[in-house]
């Protein structure tokens, strides 16, 4: 759950950004370098608490797959816990590219 609570604000962000980028632009280069600034630091925030959040979560999935309990639950918490590499590695790498697609059109020159 924290993985996906982790992700509405700043996929709320940059879906609002993307439609706002000409109104950015027409206000100047100061809400530009703003606008940039803000989805940096959110990215940023988003991307650790996401981490955080899945290695949390692959460290208790570890713990399950080391107890005695072979319950079903336990069985499909640990082996679906490598899953958890996309929302460390792949989501993270995704906010970049959108980040530096949504600054190119903040930059650019009308």
């Amino acid at each position: 759950m924290q993985l996906v609570v982790s992700q509405l604000a700043p996929t709320f962000l940059l879906i609002t950004t993307i439609g706002l980028v000409p109104v950015i632009r027409s206000a100047g280069s100061y809400a530009v370098w703003a606008t940039i600034g803000i989805l940096l630091a959110s990215g940023i925030l988003g991307a650790v608490v996401q981490f955080s959040a899945a290695s949390e979560a692959q460290a208790v999935a570890s713990e399950l797959s080391e107890t005695a309990n072979h319950s079903r639950i336990s069985k499909s918490i640990s082996s679906s816990a490598r899953l958890l590499d996309i929302a460390k590695y792949v989501t993270p790498t995704i906010f970049v590219a959108i980040f530096v697609a949504l600054c190119a059109a903040l930059l650019a020159t009308a």
